[in-house]
């Protein structure tokens, strides 16, 4: 099975870079505070414990970072926008912030218990490399996680989903932001990126996992994935 690649990486620094400052604030708007239960989520399925290592991918500002630290004590944050890194680092002192791009890990093979990737793998420009690189630094037995955005199956509420985050969801981001562009192309990057099966088939080609597993999330709003290596 094959897919397209991603999007630029040029365009898309530049574009995070734009909207950083109030990208949390968005953010908590748009999903209406619910992408912290889906983070939540993320550290428990994840089988996180205290002082197992975790990396964590376009790390953006920080969040999932934070939640994993909260629970491990142990935490590295990666985004290749360093405004993004420049915001987590004034979140906390605690994690480990750092420049760096998901397709180049500056990290040794099997450092790491879990890498995780939140809202960000479909923004990566190739994203088998960026996935075979987190599952490379993943010691065996560890776990990589990726929570993003899926296509709501239900038609009931699929209809109602789909007329907000095509019409409402890019409105509102600019609105809140200046930068209406970045949340339309947001909108239609989430639209077209395989999720369910289609992801797992994705997640087979780009490394080598004994078992993949996902749940929906909000009737099918995200999706998250567990590969085990």
């Amino acid at each position: 099975m094959t897919h397209d690649t991603g999007p630029d990486p040029e365009k898309i620094q530049s574009m995070f870079a734009a909207i950083a400052s109030k990208y949390d604030r968005t953010n908590t708007v748009l999903s209406a505070g619910i992408h912290h239960l889906w983070r939540r989520k993320t550290v428990r399925w994840s089988g996180a414990k205290p002082g197992d290592r975790v990396l964590d991918c376009a790390t953006g500002t920080g969040d999932l970072a934070i939640a994993f630290h909260k629970v491990t004590g142990n935490v590295t944050g990666t985004d290749f926008v360093p405004e993004m890194i420049e915001l987590a680092r004034k979140k906390s002192s605690a994690v480990a912030f750092e420049v760096a791009d998901v397709t180049n890990l500056p990290f040794d093979d099997a450092a790491f218990d879990i890498a995780s990737i939140s809202f960000g793998i479909r923004n990566v420009g190739d994203p088998r490399k960026g996935l075979g690189e987190m599952a490379r630094v993943v010691k065996k037995g560890g776990r990589v996680m990726v929570l993003e955005f899926g296509q709501p199956r239900r038609r009931a509420f699929g209809a109602p989903y789909h007329f907000y985050a095509r019409h409402i969801l890019p409105r509102l981001g600019g609105a809140i932001t200046g930068d209406r562009a970045a949340y339309e192309y947001l909108q239609t990057s989430a639209g077209r990126f395989p999720c369910g099966d289609d992801f797992v088939a994705l997640m087979r080609e780009a490394a080598d996992f004994t078992s993949i597993e996902y749940v929906p999330l909000t009737m099918g709003i995200a999706y998250l994935y567990r590969g085990v290596r």
